[in-house]
């Protein structure tokens, strides 16, 4: 039976991309913070279910709340960085970035206790032109990235990237690209992988991605936020379609998680790393 990947990407419900021009950063520090609560659901419903994940963190939650980070280590879970501040890649320049992921990492090393290896950009912001994002990860010891959502959005995707693990090779060396979840159909590549798309859509869409994937015999990749399991998070005014996007489905979510963990088995995605690391494989 296929394991596929259940990741979590751990920021507040105030960092999403979506609020960037209604809350400022310099603000952040005086919200109140909600990132635990929703944590610790998961945390729950993946035990309950005999589930592992990677929960990929920003830099800035972990320095305030430590405790998070050593919560989903001790759980057995694999820990992988989310940069520092939500910042996309498309608004850093290459040293902004590198900066980032090696304070992130550097900082989740030590709270965790575990080697992170593993990078997710904030909004999937590795996009056509910003690939030089690929050989700074490699530069500063990342194994992997799970980054390249192969599909055409405004703000972000990467048109044309496999839909299946693939190593992608760069001037610097070797990536292994584990790309979110789509459902091929009709010559498109339908979001499928979690969040907003599992919130929103038809259960029938995430599942049928699954299962697409088992048939080609390769793990599909699923994500979420811990404030998608938080309907009460204070309402933040922005405009209508943004708020639908944001508040639409939160408080389905338990029971949709628990029904997907049960129809199907989920690990780390550094398992998966493991497994073809060792087989020496250059594709999936």
């Amino acid at each position: 039976m296929i394991a596929h990947h259940f990741t979590v990407d751990v920021e507040e419900y105030f960092q999403v991309s979506a609020f960037e021009s209604r809350i400022a950063r310099e603000a952040w520090g005086r919200l109140e913070s909600r990132a635990a609560r929703g944590v610790d659901v998961l945390l729950d419903l993946l035990a309950r279910h005999h589930a592992r994940a990677t929960f990929f963190v920003l830099g800035w939650l972990a320095e305030r709340h430590p405790t998070i980070v050593k919560s989903i280590a001790a759980a057995g879970h694999e820990i992988g960085s989310h940069g520092w501040d939500h910042r996309r890649v498309t608004e850093q320049t290459p040293a902004e970035f590198r900066e980032s992921v090696r304070d992130t990492r550097q900082l989740l090393e030590n709270l965790a206790g575990t080697p992170v290896s593993g990078f997710r950009a904030p909004s999937f912001s590795i996009v056509p032109g910003r690939e030089w994002a690929l050989d700074v990860l490699i530069e500063e010891g990342y194994g992997y990235d799970s980054s390249l959502f192969p599909v055409r959005r405004t703000g972000y995707g990467y048109p044309g990237g496999g839909r299946d693990p693939y190593w992608v090779d760069r001037p610097a060396g070797r990536l292994l690209e584990i790309p979110p979840a789509v459902l091929g159909r009709w010559g498109m590549a339908i979001p499928a992988g979690g969040g907003a798309y599992f919130r929103v859509l038809p259960y029938l869409l995430t599942r049928t991605a699954l299962r697409d994937c088992e048939r080609r015999g390769v793990p599909g990749t699923f994500y979420i936020h811990p404030w998608e399991l938080d309907p009460d998070q204070p309402r933040i005014a922005a405009p209508l379609v943004t708020r639908l996007r944001h508040y639409t489905g939160l408080g389905r979510m338990p029971d949709r998680l628990a029904r997907l963990l049960r129809e199907f088995r989920f690990t780390a995605a550094r398992d998966t790393v493991a497994a073809l690391t060792a087989a020496g494989c250059r594709s999936c």
